[in-house]
């Protein structure tokens, strides 16, 4: 990477806008995403000055601004590594590039969207070391021992669910890596591959020519495989085709885009898939969310101002030592620096297959779930405050 630019302080305490070198001043703004593991950097275009934002850890951070002199030079700069048609402006692109940032090479994902003010471009960092060992995930002892006896069986059907950016995909790459893969056939279907993985067979779905999750799924089973991974169930044909690869002898796993664990299993009864495909095929049910860490360079210890409730369940009392994010340069001021998981792990036993098979309402699963004390997503979360490593609104935040 070229010399980056000198840090111009203003007088009001914030850093004036980036310029000169268009080069220079775009492998800045990559290095300090890397620096900081930014998943994302968007380049939005204003009146007076293209602002820069990175995806910090899930939450959106403002960074030093580009001087409009030099913010056409920065995207079109963009447009020429990503391979686009720099003279199109009023139509969205995408490409990839890849950039020395030092340390080794940065592959990157560009688009760009049309907007009033002119183009806007998100790179999306695409960090080959995102391979996240099983143990460290988040998950406590006792979840981990039951995912681990659920994952190496020969067959079943494992779902994990969670809205975008939640780590489902990390956490089923993590999954992959306690099946010993060179005696079994692992065959993935992804849009797009996340990660490379050299000891097992990916494949990535493309629309365009026709290659669906559906009719990718259909051909895997033509591989004789013992594991397959699919990236995501969008719909009812590849829920169906992986439910049934599931009950024919085969370890499925995939994700949806779904709130808890429950919703999951009355969204795949909804699809119109046949009730007892579903109740025989699923094995495991697992919720996921990502709460921040808090920076273990500025983190405070205060004391918790009022009970803390999850319905009937006490979780916090008032009074409880909790930690405070206060924010320094190590963290962008934020905080926080890092994420975690919790989980909310559910295996299906005969009495949930019964309520399955039944179409069940919502509510008569979650008196299931109550009964079993299975833990919760903010249960888990809180037990990360008691442990310090996050705050109360970081879990209130991503469990609302």
């Amino acid at each position: 990477m070229a010399k980056p630019p000198q840090r111009k302080q203003s007088i009001a305490g914030h850093f004036e806008p980036y310029a000169g070198d268009a080069v220079v001043v775009l492998d800045e703004i990559i290095r300090i995403a890397v620096s900081t593991n930014a998943s994302d950097i968007h380049l939005e275009p204003k009146a007076r000055h293209l602002q820069v934002r990175l995806r910090l850890d899930g939450e959106m951070v403002e960074q030093r601004p580009i001087d409009a002199a030099i913010a056409a030079q920065v995207i079109s700069r963009v447009k020429v590594l990503s391979r686009m048609d720099i003279a199109e402006r009023r139509l969205p692109q995408d490409g990839q590039l890849a950039i020395d940032a030092g340390d080794g090479t940065v592959h990157m994902r560009a688009s760009t969207f049309p907007c009033s003010q002119g183009e806007k471009v998100v790179l999306r960092l695409l960090m080959g070391q995102a391979l996240y060992a099983f143990d460290k995930l988040g998950m406590d002892e006792k979840q981990q021992e039951r995912v681990r006896e659920m994952v190496t069986r020969p067959q079943g059907f494992i779902i994990t669910c969670g809205p975008t950016g939640s780590g489902k995909t990390s956490t089923l790459y993590s999954f992959l890596q306690l099946i010993e893969t060179s005696r079994v056939n692992v065959v993935t279907l992804e849009d797009p591959i996340e990660v490379e993985l050299p000891a097992i067979t990916q494949g990535q779905a493309n629309v365009r020519t026709g290659f669906t999750f559906a009719a990718g799924l259909r051909a895997i089973l033509r591989q004789d495989p013992d594991v397959i991974l699919v990236g995501e169930i969008r719909d009812a044909e590849t829920a169906g085709i992986a439910l049934q690869a599931a009950l024919t002898g085969h370890l499925v796993m995939s994700t949806l885009h779904t709130g808890d664990t429950v919703e999951t299993v009355v969204r795949l009864v909804d699809l119109g898939i046949e009730s007892w495909i579903i109740a025989n095929a699923l094995s495991a049910v697992i919720a996921q969310r990502l709460v921040r860490r808090v920076c273990a360079q500025c983190a405070t210890m205060t004391q918790l101002e009022m009970d803390f409730w999850d319905g009937d369940e006490l979780l916090l009392p008032r009074g409880a030592g909790i930690v405070r994010p206060t924010g320094c340069p190590a963290c962008l001021r934020t905080g926080y620096r890092g994420r975690t998981g919790i989980f909310e792990v559910l295996a299906i036993d005969d009495e949930l297959r019964e309520l399955i098979k039944a179409k069940s309402a919502a509510r008569e699963y979650r008196d299931a779930l109550q009964q079993r004390r299975i833990v919760s997503l903010r249960r888990a979360g809180f037990e990360k405050v008691v442990a310090g490593m996050t705050t109360v609104d970081e879990v209130v935040r991503v469990t609302t």
